[in-house]
């Protein structure tokens, strides 16, 4: 730790860093909570600096140049101090979602965070995204006129930087801190990869729209696209509506693919170890559910569309995932529930009750 990080310091670094991730979080700010002790601390602090790097890369403003070596600032901060201060005046020009450039211009306070931690999840976190921001760097230097995935091969080389990196980092954070015997570890480790990049794909799936729109990327494959006639200049072009669903069908059941090998990997996960089994749960019962809605709407393929599932049923997955999470056999029940439905177990009680 720095000379300067003081108990005081540490204390209001980690204050931040768990009021400002509910407002920057997609996936797993509820699950981060879940999580308790020096795991918890090295999952919340691993998460920022995913966002912080993640929020570099998706400046529309900036030059490819600029971003590349603002990413490479950054990973410099993880290991210089001095260079963690002073990161917040190097980045005073990024504009966007407030919340979002709070936390780059916080960057300093999550440093101190990350410093605090003990060694062995610090160096985990040091590699894994170190290994995400050079592979960010690099997409964004291969397209400077705005990302555009060529073929499936690329589409999951960027899917294994953005995510995979994310799900590797999990699991070596799981075995760091005693919650995984050696055996289950090698098994979690054959599928952490798709632990990330399945929740990735969906959410990439559900924002076409917004990601063409407000971040100029398109991570539909060109490939797929003029396989089935049409490609992603057209890709919001309601004239092409039908070839561009058909295309964006070929990756919903690469999704489905992806995502059952993840559930495989929760339910590998020791039933002793119930907070990283509560982590893990809820995020990944939210995908099944919005794959679900996606494999039924074009919603994505239109300007400003949007697909996602009500805050009812988010509430009681919630309920119910967190009831299940000691039986793989009731796991296994929900997920087949709503693969199928929207998971709403209480509406035929309400209904004759009225």
């Amino acid at each position: 730790m720095a000379a300067t990080d003081t108990p005081a310091r540490v204390r209001a670094a980690e204050a931040f860093g768990r009021e400002v991730l509910p407002a920057v979080s997609r996936t797993f700010a509820l699950s981060v909570q879940l999580l308790r002790g020096e795991l918890g601390r090295s999952v919340l602090c691993a998460y920022l600096l995913c966002r912080i790097a993640d929020t570099i890369e998706d400046d529309g403003h900036a030059a490819p140049d600029d971003k590349a070596r603002l990413l490479g600032e950054f990973l410099a901060c993880l290991d210089d101090a001095a260079a963690a201060d002073a990161f917040p005046t190097r980045v005073r020009h990024i504009e966007g979602d407030a919340a979002h450039v709070r936390l780059l211009r916080s960057t300093d306070l999550v440093c101190v965070l990350f410093r605090s931690l003990p060694e062995g999840s610090r160096a985990c976190v040091a590699h894994w995204v170190r290994e995400m921001g050079r592979g960010m760097a690099a997409f964004t230097l291969r397209h400077p006129a705005g990302l555009r995935i060529q073929t499936v091969e690329e589409y999951r080389e960027y899917c294994y930087y953005v995510a995979g990196t994310v799900g590797c980092m999990l699991t070596e954070l799981w075995r760091e801190h005693g919650h995984v015997p050696p055996a289950r570890y090698d098994a979690l480790w054959a599928r952490c990869k798709s632990f990330g990049e399945a929740l990735q794909t969906v959410n990439i799936l559900k924002d076409i729209a917004a990601d063409a729109e407000r971040e100029n990327a398109i991570y539909i494959p060109e490939s797929t696209l003029r396989a089935h006639g049409a490609s992603q200049a057209t890709l919001l072009d309601p004239a092409c509506l039908a070839a561009n669903r058909a295309a964006v069908g070929d990756f919903i059941a690469l999704a489905w693919t992806d995502l059952d090998l993840a559930f495989e990997y929760l339910l590998l996960l020791p039933r002793r170890a119930v907070s990283i089994r509560a982590f893990c749960v809820l995020p990944m019962l939210y995908a099944y559910a919005t794959l679900r809605e996606l494999s039924h709407s074009d919603a994505m393929l239109r300007p400003g569309g949007v697909v996602k599932i009500s805050r009812a049923e988010v509430r009681a997955l919630m309920a119910a995932g967190l009831a299940a999470l000691g039986s793989n056999t009731l796991l296994r029940r929900l997920v087949s529930s709503v693969r199928t439905r929207p998971f709403a177990p209480f509406a035929a009680t309400a209904s004759a009750e009225q």
